[in-house]
């Protein structure tokens, strides 16, 4: 199977997100979790990506906040 260049996953390939830069930020993030099966890294990665390719300044700011958000949870969860 040929990937994209950004695609970064074999698990989900080009798995929509559920995610919608107009939802609520709370929307959002649990949309985009639950696309990933609940796992926190694969929804940062996944998020970053659509950040590094998309031309709307809207959607990098709010796809890279969401990615940080979830490197921080899945950091948070690695040290317990």
């Amino acid at each position: 199977m040929a990937r994209k260049k950004w695609q970064l996953s074999d698990e989900l390939p080009g798995k929509s997100l559920g995610w919608h830069k107009t939802d609520s930020q709370t929307r959002r993030r649990k949309a985009a979790l639950s696309s990933r099966k609940g796992n926190a890294l694969s929804t940062a990665r996944a998020l970053q990506a659509l950040a590094n390719v998309t031309q709307d300044r809207e959607t990098i700011r709010k796809a890279h906040a969401d990615a940080q958000y979830f490197y921080r949870l899945h950091n948070k969860k690695k040290k317990r």
